[in-house]
């Protein structure tokens, strides 16, 4: 099939700076990748938000110095099995209360006839306690292995992955070293709590898939995560993810276990991308009358922020309504520069523009304006990508489709 393609003066200017865009882009990154010589797609720098590079030599010297601080207190707390804190007693210095308060609990256990040996043998076990920790009668034990995210924590490992989860956390803090020291000791302890670990393994229902999934990458790699808030105003979806409260946990671990999917898809190296794009679809998202969804929404949004730091390059919102603008425009003193500058906002009318800013066109779905459906395997190209021809205003080209011969 061959198609003739006549550029028209007006139109063309607007076609040419978005695929001149994509093409600077597609260079850009192939010359970074040569220069960091990593796998992985690299970042590079956007015009609304500036991503910090990994590379310690990179890092200010205020920065670095905050780095080896938290490394160094890190190793300390990991070595000396001190990271997570203790289960302490109420403190009496000169003698400790481990002998009465056994002994009470034995008796209360024992027959009255062992009561006797028993005592005798809680005084044997709470003497040598005191010879180990003559402050402390229960210790929390803690392994000295610590990984976050498939990362060991201990510095002294050597992996290149352990500079890159704390700066995370020093940046999330503003290179204040304790408070990112406190953040992420909190977020160990959370995800022990939380049971991380077994969240993969679990199932829930086919209809939460619906409210937020990941799909693609963006021009620089990052991983799209979409949310789409408008199915929450269907009261069937509505009752089956957020109907009761056991329904409402069920929504925060599935949420948390798509962001851990997520976090599988990066790469944890200087260079290379380690940090999500979300994408957040406003249409027809549910007013303040639903105030269970306004609450389990929020919770989900704290959770995240409080225990993943930095994992999200950008946040572009569709669709939005008018009164979003208002409401973010009253919310915008109380934000950070840094967090200014990783919001997008589009209208519906301006969708697949902005997309196309930072998503090729191949990967954005097409209720979005993209060339993107799941499942499509008639209209597909073989190695995925879709073809750009930049033409000139005024200019005429000649495009061949390859299509197959259809028989009458």
């Amino acid at each position: 099939m061959t198609v003739e393609v006549k550029a028209e003066a007006e139109a063309v200017p607007v076609v040419e700076e978005v695929l001149k865009e994509a093409k600077e882009a597609v260079v850009e990154e192939v010359k970074d990748e040569k220069e960091h010589n990593c796998e992985a797609k690299v970042v590079h720098k956007s015009a609304s938000y500036r991503e910090e590079s990994n590379f310690p030599s990179d890092l200010k010297e205020n920065e670095r110095k905050a780095l080896n601080e938290l490394k160094a207190k890190l190793e300390e707390a990991i070595l000396g099995n001190t990271l997570f804190k203790k289960e302490e007693k109420n403190e009496v210095p000169q003698k400790p209360i481990c002998h009465d308060e056994a002994k009470e609990e034995k008796e209360k256990e024992q027959a009255e006839e062992e009561c006797e040996n028993g005592a005798e043998k809680m005084e044997e076990e709470c003497e040598k306690k005191r010879e180990e920790s003559p402050n402390e009668c229960v210790d929390v034990e803690v392994e000295k292995e610590i990984s976050i995210w498939g990362v060991p924590l201990l510095p002294s490992k050597g992996d290149e992955g352990t500079n890159i989860v704390l700066l995370k956390f020093l940046r999330a803090r503003d290179f204040k070293v304790n408070d990112a020291y406190q953040m992420l000791e909190k977020t160990l302890k959370w995800r022990k709590d939380f049971k991380i670990d077994s969240i993969f393994d679990e199932e829930f229902g086919p209809e939460l898939n619906s409210v937020a999934y990941m799909s693609g990458a963006d021009r620089e790699g990052h991983p799209l995560c979409y949310n789409i808030f408008g199915v929450l105003n269907n009261e069937e979806i509505y009752q089956k993810t957020l109907g009761d409260e056991e329904k409402r946990e069920q929504f925060l671990r599935w949420r948390v276990q798509l962001m851990e999917k997520g976090i599988q898809k990066l790469e944890f190296k200087p260079g290379c991308v380690n940090s999500l794009v979300q994408i957040n679809d406003l249409k027809n998202s549910p007013g303040a009358s639903k105030k269970e969804v306004r609450t389990a929404v929020n919770k989900a949004i704290a959770l995240l922020q409080d225990n993943y730091p930095e994992f999200v390059a950008k946040n572009i919102f569709i669709n939005v309504p008018f009164w979003y603008f208002a409401f973010h425009s009253l919310l915008s003193p109380f934000l950070t520069q840094r967090t200014k500058s990783k919001l997008v906002f589009a209208r519906p009318s301006k969708v697949t523009e902005t997309l196309l800013k930072y998503i090729p066109i191949q990967e954005i779905p097409i209720q979005y304006g993209g060339l993107k459906r799941e499942n499509d395997y008639e209209f597909s190209a073989s190695d995925g990508q879709a073809s750009e021809v930049v033409i000139k205003a005024g200019a005429t080209a000649v495009i061949e489709i390859p299509a197959p011969e259809v028989l009458n």
